[in-house]
């Protein structure tokens, strides 16, 4: 019987259409492309959560600080502790997923958001509003890693990059929308209180139809997806279980089982983001998309203020402005989702082996120039709002800054879903990319107004574009030595493996 792993590599050179994604007359996943569709579908709406409870607030920030009494420096308070949960949080769900299961994190982390967003709702004072929001954030925000397991659980290296742009696309929307509906609530009779109900009833109502319909998808409960569920737990199973009576893919729950019968139940690793952000294959590309995210960050948190000062503008006018920089995220990570597959096909073509492909050239090829567009971007952002250039520019500058810095993430997540997927780590990788870039963007967002209030806004976003130059050498040096490291990991792992095996044997 073939292992998981060995099929994905089996895979990657072959044509994309599931009924053919047999080896050994067992399919890697049981699911066909329609079934696929729906599951990184509920994936994406999941992790929709984590971008509206960011977006949605940002046009509100002014209110919030009078309603509170507190200064703007503040106020962004909440953003960072927002960020810095953000970037914890998924330390903790990404290895609970990758364990027990995508059903029991995703479970777990909705019912601490409702409970937080009906907190938020009825908070009094500024000091509820802070702890809060970090609640908020601890629930929504493993949404986005446990989602990039889902992801890489049904998925192959031939498709995968098409299927994590439109997982990423979906998280995407609330940077689109968020603001405008954030704005109108926010200006509305209810006030900003309104944002945060309607969060509570969004989650409720979306936390049913997940218990109903997203099967559990980790490949070390469930193999391809075929293993029956009656073993797992009440969690683990749910209560449609269609995608296996109708699936079009031939597959066989019996061998699907038996695959997994002699399975260890594995541990919670809460420290495996860690290891892997400390990890050669992932420390610097990881350390350049920190960067990058922070200064995306600092641009959309710093523009309600700006807008309100510098141009006048409303509630629902600053919830407008946010449009351009949504819209650009969502197209640029369509784009760059179909850009990964062409590139993926393009590499394994010209190498003529599915299992030795270059994952630096398949995933990595587009960054520096989604990079320095977004360096020209930012300094485009402070400098005409500096010289109070007619509003119409910044917002076009933000535009490209979601284009490229939502691309950088795509590309980047991808390839270490690729490189950890094997060894059933992938919610950890993506908790290690969590872990990284909002804590950086944590930093960013406390210092920004500060640093503009200090120096101007031209300057301040001068300053962060210089450090993202700086921060191109992380992804020069994942290009130069990234495939080296991975043989190096690969080697190691495949010695460990046979003194086991022949241990195992003198046991006998």
């Amino acid at each position: 019987m073939t292992d998981p792993a060995q099929q994905e590599s089996s895979f990657a050179a072959a044509p994309t259409t599931a009924e053919i994604l047999v080896v050994d007359d067992e399919p890697y996943s049981i699911f066909d492309n329609r079934q696929r569709a729906l599951i990184v579908f509920l994936a994406s709406v999941a992790a929709t959560f984590s971008g509206f409870a960011s977006n949605i607030y940002f046009p509100a920030l002014p209110t919030l600080a009078t309603d509170f009494s507190v200064s703007s420096e503040l106020i962004n308070l909440t953003v960072t502790t927002y960020l810095i949960l953000q970037a914890l949080a998924p330390s903790l769900w990404g290895p609970i997923s990758d364990a027990r299961g995508r059903r029991v994190a995703y479970i777990g982390t909705f019912c601490i958001f409702l409970g937080a967003c009906i907190g938020l709702a009825l908070s009094r004072n500024y000091a509820t509003l802070i702890v809060l929001r970090g609640l908020q954030s601890a629930g929504s925000a493993s949404t986005i890693a446990v989602g990039s397991g889902v992801v890489g659980d049904v998925s192959t290296r031939a498709n995968r990059g098409g299927l994590m742009a439109m997982f990423q696309a979906g998280l995407l929307v609330p940077v689109a929308v968020g603001p405008i509906i954030g704005g109108a609530l926010a200006g509305s009779s209810l006030g900003w209180r309104s944002i945060f109900w309607s969060l509570a009833i969004y989650s409720g109502v979306f936390l049913a139809f997940l218990i109903l319909l997203l099967p559990e998808t980790l490949r070390a409960l469930v193999g391809n997806g075929g293993r029956d569920t009656k073993t797992l737990g009440p969690v683990a199973r749910y209560p449609l279980r269609l995608y296996q009576k109708y699936t079009k893919i031939r597959w066989t729950p019996d061998a699907a089982a038996a695959s997994l019968k002699s399975s260890s139940r594995k541990k919670i690793d809460v420290i495996a983001p860690l290891r892997i952000l400390a990890s050669k294959q992932a420390g610097p590309v990881v350390a350049f998309l920190a960067v990058y995210y922070a200064g995306w960050q600092m641009c959309i948190t710093a523009m309600s203020t700006l807008f309100e000062s510098d141009y006048g503008l409303s509630e629902t006018q600053i919830g407008l402005t946010f449009i351009a920089n949504g819209v650009g995220s969502i197209v640029g990570t369509l784009v760059t989702g179909k850009l990964l597959d062409l590139d993926y096909r393009r590499v394994t073509k010209a190498e003529n082996s599915g299992s030795s492909v270059s994952l630096e050239k398949a995933r990595l090829r587009l960054l520096p120039i989604f990079a320095l567009l977004q360096c020209g971007s930012l300094v485009m952002f402070g400098w005409t709002i500096d010289r109070h250039v007619h509003i119409a520019a910044p917002i076009i500058s933000t535009f490209i800054t979601g284009w490229t810095a939502i691309s950088n993430q795509a590309a980047i997540s991808t390839y270490l879903v690729d490189v950890f997927h094997a060894g059933n780590r992938a919610a950890a990788a993506g908790a290690s990319i969590n872990l990284a870039r909002c804590l950086c963007a944590a930093g960013g967002t406390t210092f920004i107004m500060p640093l503009i209030n200090r120096i101007g806004t031209g300057l301040a976003f001068t300053v962060c574009t210089g450090i993202q130059i700086v921060a191109l050498s992380g992804l020069a040096v994942q290009w130069r030595y990234g495939a080296v490291w991975r043989e190096e990991v690969e080697r190691k792992q495949k010695r460990k493996q046979e003194t086991a095996q022949q241990n195992a044997n003198g046991s006998v």
